[in-house]
């Protein structure tokens, strides 16, 4: 974890989770509970014929584009020893193009489309590169609780920032264009919370990476030449590492369902259970809670009975509350409550398995993956990610063709049903495998 020249300090481990608090502001406004609603409602036209294809059209394009640039943006942080300057300007971009939303209403669809891919790429790639921190700083025995905790503490990131948006854009109360101006309001907030939220990651976390031989001054177009020649090398080699090639696999599926459930969910809320702003803030804001709390408790019991058998718990509970929502208004008739209310209860109860998921899953990666390669293979994570994003995009299209976001919720379930079963067979304890 450290030498004695440079050791970690507690600062630095909460300087590291600390990023986890600021980039939740991203994920939970602009992804999940306000932009995305917001977007399908007010800036793309009433006559559309497709806004659930169109939203996850916005999502797979910044996906690829991400999918894309994290092996060789990892390579080149390998390469370059400059892990953390890569992460701030991520970090600085993502937060500049979320504050460009306020120049988008209903009348600049395609500015809104192009602001949401850039600031969507340069998170992913910021939390790529935070991610690849985490061999650093932790121990394979601190590992899970280390990254439980940037998970536990980024909930509350996306608490206060959804109240923060509450307080800047408010309710649903006003004209179309009262409630736009609103919402470009809380944009330029979000992104300024990003950014400032931000800095103890800055100030606090060490760059231990070295430039490899012959890189010490190396131009970008040598780095970009060399990450391209080393990121096809570590792809071949990413398959020697069989069990983190296999982890990916069934990381693929599990992931592509928590990408749906969480990208859909707040258009899910708005569009079908008739949920207003308020009532979006209200219930993300409970959500953030019970998975901070999750988060730290699975962090608790994956110290004790391992990832594995973490991730298959929490992935059980995901699969059962997302086939809770496929039927939800037959449950919810049989219980004599609303499916409102059946939403609310099932989706605190997912809550609490969200922060565990991401966590375990990055315990793993950091588990198996060779030190000196941290950077790329967590940049492989991010490509696996993304892939699983694509795949959980396909609920947009679905929904339309069903006409109904609650049918193509089984197409979810399926995921984790999926992740589940590949897992079951997987060794994921012990040291990385030799290259």
């Amino acid at each position: 974890m450290e030498n004695s020249a440079n050791p970690v300090k507690k600062r630095e481990i909460f300087g590291w989770a600390f990023f986890d608090f600021a980039n939740s502001s991203y994920v939970t406004v602009v992804i999940t509970a306000i932009y995305s609603s917001f977007f399908v409602k007010y800036v793309i036209p009433e006559d559309h014929a497709a806004p659930n294809s169109l939203w996850s059209s916005i999502i797979v394009v910044g996906t690829i584009i991400a999918m894309l640039l994290s092996p060789l943006a990892g390579a080149i942080c390998d390469l370059a020893g400059k892990k953390k300057g890569y992460l701030i300007g991520a970090t600085l971009i993502c937060a500049v193009s979320t504050m460009g939303l306020y120049f988008v209403d209903g009348s600049t669809l395609w500015l809104g489309a192009l602001l949401i891919v850039v600031s969507y790429v340069a998170f992913m790639l910021s939390e790529t590169f935070c991610a690849s921190f985490l061999t650093d700083i932790a121990t394979p025995k601190t590992m899970g609780l280390i990254s439980g905790l940037g998970w536990g503490i980024g909930y509350f990131g996306g608490l206060v920032s959804l109240l923060i948006v509450k307080a800047v854009a408010g309710g649903e109360e006003g004209t179309p264009a009262e409630i736009v101006a609103s919402h470009q309001d809380a944009m330029v907030a979000t992104g300024l919370f990003f950014a400032v939220a931000a800095l103890p990651t800055f100030i606090w976390v060490k760059e231990r990476s070295k430039p490899q031989p012959g890189f010490e001054a190396a131009s970008l177009s040598k780095l970009a030449s060399a990450g391209v020649a080393r990121m096809f090398q570590t792809i071949r080699m990413v398959r020697k590492h069989e069990r983190l090639f296999r982890f990916f696999i069934a990381f693929l599926f599990y992931s592509a369902g928590v990408g749906a459930a969480v990208t859909f969910s707040g258009i899910f809320a708005r569009t079908e259970l008739k949920m207003t702003t308020a009532d979006l803030i209200t219930f993300f804001a409970i959500i953030q809670v019970l998975a901070a709390v999750g988060a730290m408790l699975f962090g608790v019991l994956e110290s004790k009975r391992g990832s594995k058998e973490t991730l298959i718990y929490t992935l059980i509970l995901w699969a059962v509350g997302t086939l809770v929502i496929f039927q939800i208004d037959v449950l919810s008739a049989a219980l004599g409550i609303t499916p409102k209310e059946l939403f609310f209860i099932d989706s605190a109860l997912i809550g609490l398995g969200l922060g565990s998921v991401q966590a375990c899953s990055r315990t793993v990666v950091g588990l198996l993956t060779p030190k000196e390669q941290s950077a790329e293979m967590f940049g492989f994570w991010g490509f696996a990610s993304r892939l699983s994003t694509l795949l959980g995009m396909l609920m947009g299209p679905l929904a339309d063709y069903l006409n109904s976001l609650q049918g193509a919720v089984g197409l979810v379930t399926v995921f984790f049903i999926i992740g589940i079963v590949l897992l079951a067979s997987q060794d994921l304890s012990g040291s990385p495998e030799p290259s």
